[in-house]
């Protein structure tokens, strides 16, 4: 859609409240709403973090972002911005960017100058409830929750709802996207289903007495979908119901643990006895592909799903629980009232068996899924690989928390190229030898010169260099007091131990398949030096920092097998007037707003293109591209907005089109399945439903170009 000139600009606004817990009255910092935080991450930013260790922190990296340019003029993307009230009542349009007329003009669809991939006219911030996308561009939604994805798949209907059902259907809340290549014409779309909000799901929902059909049906909506897609002629995409790589995982469904972990005293359950089996999958947020072909997806905030850590006494265990977050009595949920194996006082093993990197192979429809032991366990954010130089895997991973780290795992052997079965049988096990680090960062500027404000040391850099410290490898621990088990198990606790670098919300860390530099999303920390709290540092200069930032990485010889490695911030987000905001050394004049940086992805010229979650500035959630190098290093430009309370997530960037995840439309406080607060994306009075949305240039030519 184009949103009408003649319509106000939206101001950029932050929202009201530095508070570290989130209600209806008093809103989450960074932008999202209570909802979304009880549902998806268990209400986290409302308990204190669970790192207390006193090792030093990335924010003393963070301070020292200058320009390279010197401090350029900050001058408003989008027009005089006036004060404005906290929180938007409801969806309001706004007008696109205006852009200078060297840029592409008013007259023109399409931008002129800048790197490839990014000619196109920016999306302004709005909180209209559409996906908003450039002039010359279309919208389609390839699939969304409910959708069909087999033959004997019952039509989905918000009042008919049943696990059985649920298993048959595309799942909820996708977040990980990911397109692999199958015959000509067709391609294998593969998601996460992160989490579930059941207030918006059921008609009448009470939260106090949840049905088990409910229950059941939250089961069956978590987990992962494979699904096969077509090429149509308009260049859109459409599932193939029915085709035989087509799968869904849930709860109920069964995963392997494999690699040093497997078989441990601590992962054996009543049920499983041996500690090997495990049944589905939780929270699964981003994740990565492999060089071999399989799909690795990333377990996060699992703490949420599992009752009764206050009634454990034993003091090891509550130190380990406590680390990763797993608090209090009943849960939101309340699960373990119809499984005790998500009872701790039942089951108190249970818990040790999520946390992990999954690796799943799409292309065989009887493969069962392996939960990788090898790469520690912590709050997944994603987990994308690169080769090193002598042909080994390197995995980049971030711990979704305030004040946690960075953390990389490399192979102890090579890749095997090709696709013949001892090919298979070799790169099937690469991921559970290798070895595991955390990364310390250190700025190359004074402390004095970080006074958490944003403003950029002497040299004129947010930057330094870093260290990648070995936690584990193979049945050798380097922690003391640890083994190598205990490593992988409670890996926050060694990374604790080795003084590892307190980042802010470290999420999605991916290296470009064109320069190999690692780019690390970090979203925000809005009790980066509070009382109490780690303060400031060269990697996280700012202090309550609601609208976080992106880091780059460069690795010593270019090599992901390094210890050492170079950074810099490419991005200090925000509203560019503010002055403590960078944009690679950019004319923060001639850049679009960006908040809370979360999914990052590449287009093939190597621009980076990032997604948001929980815009600080007041707008709807959105799709960046950034570029990266050369004399436009820096420009941003905001090339979607998701509907209404919805995140951006995915995404995915080809040639001809780019597809996102829409999670969780409508998911504002007071909305339910009965007064929704979205109809995207099938309007009238439906329900919001989380969907893949693909976006394409009418005149069928290649994005931003």
């Amino acid at each position: 859609m184009t949103i009408s000139p003649e319509r106000p600009l939206l101001p950029v606004v932050p929202l009201a409240g530095d508070v570290e817990g989130c209600s209806p009255t008093a809103p989450c910092a960074s932008g999202r709403a209570a909802m979304t935080c009880l549902y998806r991450c268990g209400d986290a930013c409302s308990h204190d973090a669970p790192n207390t260790s006193s090792n030093e922190t990335f924010a003393d990296v963070m301070a020292q972002v200058a320009s390279r340019r010197g401090v350029l003029r900050a001058g408003a993307v989008i027009g005089a911005a006036t004060a404005a009230t906290a929180a938007f009542a409801g969806p309001v349009a706004a007008a696109p960017v205006s852009l200078p007329a060297a840029q592409g003009g008013p007259a023109s669809t399409t931008v002129k100058k800048g790197p490839f991939g990014l000619r196109f006219r920016p999306v302004a911030p709005n909180t209209a409830d559409a996906l908003t996308v450039p002039e010359g561009y279309t919208q389609d939604v390839v699939i969304r929750w409910g959708d069909p994805l087999f033959k004997d798949s019952p039509r989905w209907s918000p009042t008919t709802q049943s696990g059985a059902a649920q298993r048959r259907q595309f799942g909820f809340n996708n977040d990980f996207l990911a397109l692999l290549p199958l015959a000509r014409g067709t391609q294998l779309l593969v998601a996460n289903h992160e989490y579930t909000t059941e207030e918006m799901m059921y008609p009448g929902y009470d939260p106090a007495n949840p049905t088990k059909e409910q229950v059941e049906t939250s089961w069956a909506a978590h987990g992962l979908s494979v699904v096969t897609v077509q090429e149509t002629r308009s260049g859109s995409l459409k599932p193939v119901v029915g085709h035989r790589l087509n799968r869904r995982f849930h709860t109920q469904s069964r995963f392997v643990l494999t690699g040093p972990v497997a078989g441990h005293a601590l992962v054996r359950t009543k049920a499983d006895p041996k500690g090997r089996t495990v049944l589905g999958t939780l929270n699964n947020c981003s994740g990565g592909t492999t060089p071999w072909g399989t799909w690795l997806t990333a377990e996060e905030n699992f703490n949420q799903y599992f009752a009764n850590a206050a009634q454990v006494s034993d003091p090891t265990t509550a130190q380990r629980l406590a680390r990763y977050g797993v608090s209090g009595n009943a849960t939101t949920r309340q699960w373990e009232k119809f499984d005790e194996r998500f009872d701790l006082t039942v089951e108190p093993n249970e818990v040790n068996r999520f946390g992990w990197i999954v690796e799943i192979d799409p292309y065989d429809p009887t493969s069962t899924p392996r939960k990788r032991t090898a790469l520690g366990r912590f709050k997944h954010e994603a987990a994308q690989p690169r080769i090193t130089k002598d042909g080994r895997v390197a995995v980049y991973m971030g711990d979704d928390e305030r004040f946690d780290y960075l953390y990389k795992f490399v192979s102890r052997d090579k890749v095997k190229k090709g696709t013949s079965r001892a090919a298979k049988r070799h790169n099937d096990t690469l991921l559970d030898h290798g070895t595991l680090y955390v990364a310390r960062l250190t700025g190359d500027s004074p402390s004095a010169q970080i006074d958490g404000s944003g403003t950029l040391p002497k040299d004129g850099e947010f930057d330094g260099s870093g260290a990648w410290i070995p936690l584990v490898s193979g049945d050798r621990s380097f922690v003391q007091g640890f083994t190598a088990e205990e490593v992988l198990l409670f890996t926050r606790l060694a990374a604790d131990q080795v003084g590892a670098t307190k980042m802010d919300r470290p999420e999605d860390v991916e290296p470009s398949p064109v320069s190999g530099k690692v780019y690390v999303a970090l979203t925000n920390n809005s009790n980066r030096g509070a009382s109490g709290k780690a303060g400031p540092d060269e990697a996280n200069p700012r202090k309550a920092n609601k609208n976080g930032h992106v880091l780059e990485l460069t690795e010593r010889r270019n090599d992901s097998a390094s210890t050492r490695f170079e950074w810099n911030l490419l991005l200090v987000c925000g509203d560019p007037s503010d002055p403590s905001t960078y944009f690679g050394g950019y004319d923060k004049s001639q850049v679009s707003p960006i908040s809370c940086p979360d999914n990052v992805a590449f287009d093939r010229h190597g621009n980076l293109w990032i997604s948001t979650d929980g815009n600080a500035l007041g707008s709807n959630d959105g799709l960046f591209g950034v570029a990266v190098e050369g004399r436009d290093r820096g420009l941003t430009r905001q090339f979607l907005t998701v509907p209404f309370g919805a995140e951006t997530c995915g995404p995915v960037v080809q040639r001809k089109r780019v597809l996102v995840c829409v999670q969780h439309p409508g998911e504002k406080d007071g909305a339910t399945a009965d007064a929704p607060a979205s109809h995207w994306p099938d309007g009238g009075t439906s329900l919001p439903r989380p969907a893949i949305a693909l976006v394409r240039r009418k005149d069928g030519g290649d994005i931003g170009a």
